[in-house]
Formats: structure tokens, sequence, C-alpha cells
């Protein structure tokens, strides 16, 4: 899959690595849920930090549609509160 970092760039992503994204996920929603800024702020690094590790930059001349999109890095609570969809920022 291609996981989109939003001001970053693609990562091909293997779906093997989606239910520890979504685990990772999870805590993001969490956090935005508890309007805790700094769990969010955490929650939301280690799910960047996890596309990264686990994910291959994807060719940057390709035109290939994203399969997600996660918020950039320094992304705020609010924001990422309007990009949660009913299962999070990664579906399943």
């Amino acid at each position: 899959m291609i996981v989109r970092i939003l001001g970053e760039g693609q990562f091909d992503v293997d779906d093997a690595s989606l239910d520890r994204l979504n685990e990772l996920d999870s805590a993001v929603e969490a956090a935005v849920g508890a309007g805790d800024h700094e769990a969010f702020a955490a929650a939301l690094t280690a799910l960047l930090d996890a596309v990264r590790a686990e994910g291959a930059v994807h060719d940057v001349d390709s035109l290939d549609s994203s399969d997600l999109i996660l918020p950039p890095a320094d992304a705020g609570l609010e924001e990422v509160r309007d990009m949660l969809a009913e299962d999070g920022l990664i579906p399943g």
C-alpha cells in the first residue's frame, strides 16, 4: 500500500505492517479523543516513525495515488481531529 505523509512524501508499506500501524493509529485516536496534547504528539510521532521505518520511499516521479494519507509531523491535535474518520486515520 502507498502511504502519504503530508509535506513529506509517499512510502510503500507492506500490508503485513497494517496491524502495527492500526495499533499506533488507535493511540493517536485515543489521545485526540482525550484532548491530551502530550500523548497526541508522542503517538503521532510513533505512527509516522513506523511508516518511515517499515516502508520504503515511493518513487518520487510516480503519479500513483496514495491509499492512506497521514498528517504531517507538525500537525496539531485539532487538525488531526478534523482528519479522523470513524475508524481512525488508518481504516481497519
